[in-house]
């Protein structure tokens, strides 16, 4: 098939003075490292593979749009985290996988041979978790809002933490805990009034949000009391998350000199010492070139030197440190694959891309105004650059993928495009708006593909549909 070339548009200087946009690579067909997945290269073809499948055989198998997870970057990943920590006990692991990220049960077993814990945040989760055969001990169950029906749920498979986040919800797990004689393990989550550099929309730990009890205000303090009134319920530690998608790691300092100063006031109050302190999750990936995310072993070195020297100066044993890693592991062993429908240039302005997804299958680029590195995953081209806009097919104007990259002028109907970093909420948060079918989502290891939730049809659709 002959391509002809796109005007290139134009330059980048003219567009975009501000400088939103990188200038265009000097090779538009390699791969920057750090946002693909680790086994992500360029076969002598000039085709894009992941976990040795080449792109066009995996679309020969499994159609496009498509989510492609690179299994063997992902366990990696996770053991990566629980090596940081060094020596642990295994059924206490120290790392517990956001399962927000991306769960499903394929994936809630690799956290259980991995030894992972699994944080999950819904009835909806904790039924995949289950259905998984994970181990419930190992299940942190957190959400501010549960429902009774979910929290029965959570004590009768023996959830090893439930993390509380309401007076409300304090007093409904204690009755229904009481109800059943057991005694479930409890953190409270607080928040410590620390402003995350991210969005607003994933920030978690300032004091104007829905989650947790505030230290400031003395919320926190009074959850406790109330805690420690209830004989059903066992305080094993306070929880704190700050947000997502960070790479400022200052507000850790932050947040762990307050969470160990609630401990300290615990303990001069009560008498308690509280053995647990959570962390959370939340530590950011490299979505571009730009990106510069620490590793999991400087991270998790510096958070265990934060708590110990907070720790010492209130004279307390040092607890044990648990994290909530989600993205971190997850996000960059994800790709999406497109197919080109459309190709639409703007004269003066840029090219518009049409992709056969969109907003339904990430919302992220319309919702947090996300950024991410994409490449023409088919063939490599000696075509010169052109800034491009990557968008979808649903009837919105904001519906788009990635809203300023560079491209090669010769980009056509009919090749793939390759969308980096979306192994992490990218599935989670689709939907089925303009009633899009949810793509399937695929891991490849070793030159083999395996299905780990089949793409949705029609039949799907029509059967929630009674007429």
């Amino acid at each position: 098939m002959s391509r002809a070339a796109h005007p290139a548009g134009p330059r980048y200087a003219d567009v975009l003075p501000g400088g939103s946009v990188s200038a265009p690579p000097a090779d538009l067909n390699a791969l920057e490292a750090k946002v693909w997945p680790s086994s992500a290269r360029r076969e002598e073809s000039g085709e894009m593979s992941v976990g040795g499948v080449p792109v066009r055989r995996f679309v020969a198998e499994h159609g496009t749009p498509a989510y492609v997870i690179d299994e063997a970057d992902w366990r990696t990943r996770a053991r990566a985290w629980l090596a940081a920590f060094g020596d642990y006990d295994p059924a206490e692991p120290p790392v517990h996988y956001a399962s927000k990220a991306f769960l499903s049960r394929g994936v809630a077993r690799w956290a259980a041979e991995e030894g992972l814990g699994l944080d999950v945040c819904s009835g909806g989760e904790l039924a995949i978790a289950l259905a998984a055969d994970f181990p419930a001990h190992r299940l942190t169950f957190h959400g501010n809002n549960k429902s009774r029906a979910e929290l029965v749920r959570a004590l009768d498979a023996g959830v090893g933490r439930i993390v509380l986040d309401s007076f409300e919800e304090i007093d409904r797990l204690a009755e229904l805990a009481a109800e059943r004689r057991v005694r479930p393990r409890v953190m409270v989550r607080i928040t410590v009034g620390v402003e995350a550099h991210t969005h607003e929309f994933i920030a978690t730990a300032h004091e104007d949000q829905k989650f947790g009890f505030s230290l400031s205000g003395g919320l926190a303090a009074e959850a406790v009391r109330r805690v420690l009134k209830h004989e059903a319920l066992d305080l094993v530690g306070i929880h704190s998350h700050i947000g997502s998608q960070i790479f400022d790691t200052s507000g850790f300092e932050v947040a762990a000199h307050r969470a160990v100063g609630l401990l300290a006031g615990i303990r001069d109050e009560h008498g308690v010492r509280l053995p647990e302190l959570d962390l959370g999750g939340g530590l950011g990936i490299a979505y571009t070139s730009e990106d510069d995310p620490a590793d999991a072993f400087d991270i998790v070195a510096g958070l265990k030197a934060i708590v110990a020297r907070e720790c010492f100066g209130y004279g307390l044993a040092v607890p044990r440190l648990t994290v909530e890693p989600g993205r971190a592991i997850a996000g960059t062993p994800g790709i999406t694959l497109y197919e080109v429908g459309t190709v639409k240039p703007l004269d003066g302005l840029r090219t518009y891309v049409s992709v056969d997804g969109g907003m339904s299958d990430n919302i992220r680029t319309a919702l947090y105004d996300a950024v991410y590195t994409c490449a023409l995953a088919s063939r490599t081209s000696e075509a010169p650059p052109m800034l491009a806009r990557v968008v979808g097919k649903h009837c919105e104007s904001g519906d788009i993928v990635v809203r300023d990259t560079w491209l090669p002028a010769d980009v056509a109907a009919g090749d793939l495009i390759a969308v980096a970093a979306t192994g992490a909420y990218c599935r989670s948060m689709a939907s089925n708006y303009n009633h899009a079918l949810r793509p399937p989502v695929v891991s490849v290891r070793d030159g083999a593909t395996r299905l780990l939730v089949r793409r949705e049809t029609e039949e799907d659709l029509l059967a929630l549909d009674l007429g």
